[in-house]
């Protein structure tokens, strides 16, 4: 099986890469395509702030002209550095349901790591915070949250067959407007509240929150040191993130926790404009901008993406304040209907429980996989 490694200065082979789902799911009525300009970046040693401190490769799989599956393969420096190990992660995987195939991507992905003395090979996981991650394994039948992935059932024994086993799930939970939190509930977030002298913060502006983002990313950081895969975001990547969540935003949804002035937690949720990017194919330009402007106004689900708390508030009640947040939210926005809570760690023990108590349904299951280089 022939498998090239991608030259990203290519721009015609840069091209094959970025079509190839294209082509794979273009009969497939649920798939969201990724917006086109950021997987480019995402290849571009030049534009995306990953490569300051990290390198990534690039593999095509062909058969005669045509290309068949590719598979990005990640040496994250500052993650292993941050943890002490050699981690490589893979990413970007798309493949023709052909065992051949899927085994010689991942050899060549494995190979490249083993060639910088990583040790252990894990994903899908992306190049910063806020990449989907995962490969879907629950749930075919349903459209993905925005930025979530969406693949073939037959993705998962693709990747069984190459020797790849699981590491960890992540589940994505259903809520609509018939969902009713316990009257005991909404007293515990309105005590805690008045007790520990917390208040809640929304937006009027795009303005408003981008000269607050870089705040509510320094408590990312404090918040979200348990998840599998944590790293700190750098100051350049918080940039891009903050920029490609308040580009798809709704100012007046998100919430923010305060104690005084400082920040200590939030509720990060956005209009769902997937059907948008499916009409769109992904491109903004010349006329996808209208596309998601329209979906903007009559999207009926909201994204749930991003809830976070500082450790030291999450036994006294916390957490029941900003699950109230996000009930109010979706319930007092007469147009959303449907919200995706999406990609709770299961091991985030606290969480799933609390979620199960209060009849928030399981619906979609993200799994990451992972194998030894030794």
């Amino acid at each position: 099986m022939p498998i090239q490694r991608l030259d990203p200065t290519d721009r015609r082979a840069v091209r094959r890469y970025v079509a190839l789902p294209f082509r794979l799911h273009r009969d497939n009525p649920l798939w969201v395509p990724p917006f086109v300009n950021e997987v480019i970046t995402q290849l571009d040693p030049h534009r995306h702030p990953f490569y300051e401190h990290s390198q990534a490769a690039f593999f095509l799989a062909t058969e005669g002209n045509e290309v068949v599956g590719r598979i990005a393969v990640l040496d994250n420096v500052h993650y292993n550095q941050y943890h002490n190990e050699r981690t490589a992660f893979f990413y970007h995987f798309e493949v023709v349901n052909d065992r051949a195939v899927a085994r010689a991507l991942f050899a060549a992905a494995a190979d490249w790591a083993r060639g910088r003395g990583l040790e252990r090979l894990w994903g899908p996981k992306g190049f910063m915070a806020g990449d989907g991650q995962g490969i879907l394994v629950e749930g075919f039948e349903h459209r993905p949250a925005m930025g979530i992935p969406y693949n073939y059932p037959y993705y998962p024994e693709l990747l069984e067959d190459a020797g790849l086993e699981k590491q960890l799930d992540f589940i994505s939970c259903y809520l609509d407007r018939q969902i009713g939190l316990p009257e005991r509930f909404l007293e515990v977030a309105t005590q805690v509240k008045q007790r520990r002298g917390l208040r809640t913060v929304t937006f009027r502006s795009k303005a408003e929150l981008r000269a607050m983002a870089p705040r509510v990313m320094a408590v990312y950081n404090g918040s979200f040191k348990e998840v599998q895969g944590y790293v700190p975001v750098t100051e350049a990547e918080a940039k891009m993130i903050a920029g490609r969540f308040i580009s798809v935003a709704d100012p007046t949804l998100i919430k923010l926790l305060m104690k005084e002035d400082e920040i200590v937690g939030f509720v990060l949720m956005y209009p769902d404009l997937s059907a948008a990017i499916q009409r769109c194919r992904g491109q903004m330009w010349p006329t996808g901008w209208l596309h998601l402007l329209r979906e903007f106004k009559r999207t009926e689900w909201l994204d749930f993406n991003g809830i976070g708390i500082e450790e030291r508030y999450r036994g006294i009640g916390g957490n029941a304040l900003l699950y109230a947040e996000m009930y109010d939210t979706l319930i007092g926005r007469l147009q959303y209907q449907y919200g995706d809570l999406a990609q709770v760690q299961e091991t985030n023990l606290r969480m799933v429980q609390e979620l199960e108590s209060l009849g928030v349904r399981p619906y979609k299951r993200h799994r990451l996989y992972q194998t030894s280089l030794l």
